[in-house]
């Protein structure tokens, strides 16, 4: 599911236009966004156990042999 979030100062001009236009896509819904403020707080520190990783795969060790050539 795509959702094609609209903001709440606009919604009166776009959400009509886009509902028509994506009227025949199941795939898509159009929602206005109602939020009024971040859900977020600026001085929340989340879960205080958080670490920072390198989440890339680590090499393999050793050389890789020599590419046969003609």
């Amino acid at each position: 599911m795509i959702y094609c979030v609209v903001p709440e100062e606009l919604a009166g001009e776009l959400l009509p236009k886009l509902e028509r236009y994506y009227a025949d896509d199941p795939g898509v819904e159009v929602i206005v966004d109602r939020r009024k403020t971040s859900r977020r707080r600026r001085a929340s520190s989340g879960g205080g156990n958080r670490s920072v990783r390198d989440r890339r795969r680590p090499r393999v060790p050793g050389e890789l042999p020599e590419l046969a050539t003609e």
